[in-house]
């Protein structure tokens, strides 16, 4: 867990790097190579993929971090949108968990969705989970409240905080914020 003032310092970090307020494809130019730590919770997939070199996107890493995205219960993935993967990278740069991050839910099948919302009042009807622009992960060792504030401070779209559940949901739509 992070203390108040390790978050302060790695906060100040982060604006004083330049990634608050401008886009991730262009902070994501700035760095030779970029590497996700991935665990999907459902289906007890790892993975470590380099999705990002000499200036752009290694396709077949992002295509195995799409795989590892999709619906577990309909079996069915999508292509991510890519930015989701650069702003999942600058939080993991931000906070510097141990071990790799926990996928709990990514892309969902109109299906998933519409069961989902039926079972729980937390589920939006027109999630952007199903448009591959949305995740819900944990950071192991890191609260989801700093998880919660490191995404906010980015800007860089939508940030649930599901307290209860024990994880944050980071997309690429507008800018908001909500607590579940």
């Amino acid at each position: 867990m992070l203390d108040r003032r390790r978050f302060l310092q790695q906060a100040a970090l982060i604006g004083t790097a330049g990634l608050i307020g401008i886009s991730p494809l262009a902070k994501a130019a700035s760095q030779k190579e970029k590497t996700l730590r991935l665990y999907n919770i459902h289906t007890g997939e790892s993975l470590r993929a380099t999705f990002w070199a000499y200036g752009g996107f290694v396709n077949e890493a992002v295509q195995e971090m799409d795989l590892l995205m999709r619906d577990h219960r309909a079996n069915q993935a999508l292509a991510m949108q890519r930015d989701l993967y650069l702003n999942l990278y600058a939080l993991q740069q931000a906070l510097n968990p141990n071990q790799p991050i926990q996928i709990i839910s990514g892309y969902r099948s109109p299906h998933t969705n519409q069961m989902l919302r039926a079972n729980s009042n937390g589920v939006a009807k027109r999630s952007l989970h199903m448009e591959g622009r949305a995740l819900d992960i944990r950071f192991p060792g890191i609260s989801c409240r700093d998880l919660q504030k490191a995404a906010l401070l980015m800007k860089n779209g939508g940030v649930g905080y599901y307290p209860k559940s024990g994880f944050v949901h980071i997309d690429t739509g507008r800018v908001r914020q909500w607590t579940a």
